[in-house]
């Protein structure tokens, strides 16, 4: 059900990403984000071959979590120091829900792989809509975590890849409207080649 404070059109015109960090509790019920995980399953998926999946991290696993992202950056970064340690403890305790979005593209289908990839980026775009739609903030946020093998590993199996980690819950700071293109600088009007 859309938050009773905006119009289906408002919704997509004005809808704006957290920052993860500024993400706090409460986050989405298990309904809620039963609903949210409906609305982001419901992707353009040519060949319906759900080339994507949602691992969702509960708050009981969280210190897991950390733990995987400091051996992870253990691995990738061996010299890093005491602060970017604690800057993972951080990331995997920012609040409210955590899903993770990872892309399973089917191999050798006739629906190429990149028609695949899109489709699990247009459910992440979907698990956006759906989380503001229900009055939350939500950002979603790769970096170094979401190929680092050791991550890779602990969500994905061959052939896939982490396509991104989603934090729903509530800003505590106001979100920020940044710059978008104009239309002129990105839609034009086709003309056909020469001989046609």
């Amino acid at each position: 059900m859309l938050n009773d404070r905006t119009s289906p059109l408002s919704l997509l015109t004005t809808r704006r990403s957290a920052r993860p960090r500024d993400i706090g509790g409460p986050g989405p019920t298990r309904a809620e984000l039963e609903t949210i995980l409906t609305v982001a399953a419901r992707t353009p998926d040519h060949g319906k071959l759900t080339p994507w999946r949602f691992v969702v991290i509960d708050g009981d696993r969280r210190d897991a979590f950390s733990a995987l992202l400091r051996q992870a950056l253990t691995d990738s970064h061996p010299q890093a120091i005491p602060a970017r340690h604690q800057k993972e403890e951080d990331f995997a305790h920012y609040g409210g829900a955590l899903v993770v979005l990872v892309c399973a593209p089917v191999a050798g289908h006739k629906v190429p792989v990149w028609e695949q990839e899109l489709s699990c980026g247009a459910a992440g775009m979907n698990l956006l809509l759906g989380a503001e739609a229900l009055g939350y903030d939500a950002g979603w946020v790769t970096g170094w975590r979401t190929y680092a093998p050791r991550v890779t590993d602990a969500f994905c199996g061959e052939g896939e890849r982490i396509a991104g980690f989603f934090f729903i819950g509530r800003s505590g700071l106001p979100l920020e409207e940044r710059d978008r293109p104009a239309l002129g600088d990105v839609v034009r009007s086709w003309t056909p080649p020469d001989g046609i």
